[in-house]
């Protein structure tokens, strides 16, 4: 899909220079995909603390 939109100059060149990638449609790309990646992981974050980990198999010596 082909989008028209304004970034900031100097903020796509830094994030070029940091990633290594050779195109602004990269580095959009990445972060958009960075951006979905770490909202994912909310839910998970949300959960922390809130589940024992029961490990029996290294209790039995299974590893």
């Amino acid at each position: 899909m082909r989008t028209t939109i304004e970034i900031d100059n100097s903020l796509t060149q830094q994030a070029m220079q940091v990633t290594g990638l050779s195109t602004k449609k990269a580095v959009v790309e990445e972060g958009l995909r960075l951006l979905i990646k770490v909202k994912g992981q909310e839910s998970v974050r949300r959960l922390r603390g809130k589940i024992v980990f029961d490990d029996v198999l290294n209790k039995k010596g299974m590893k």
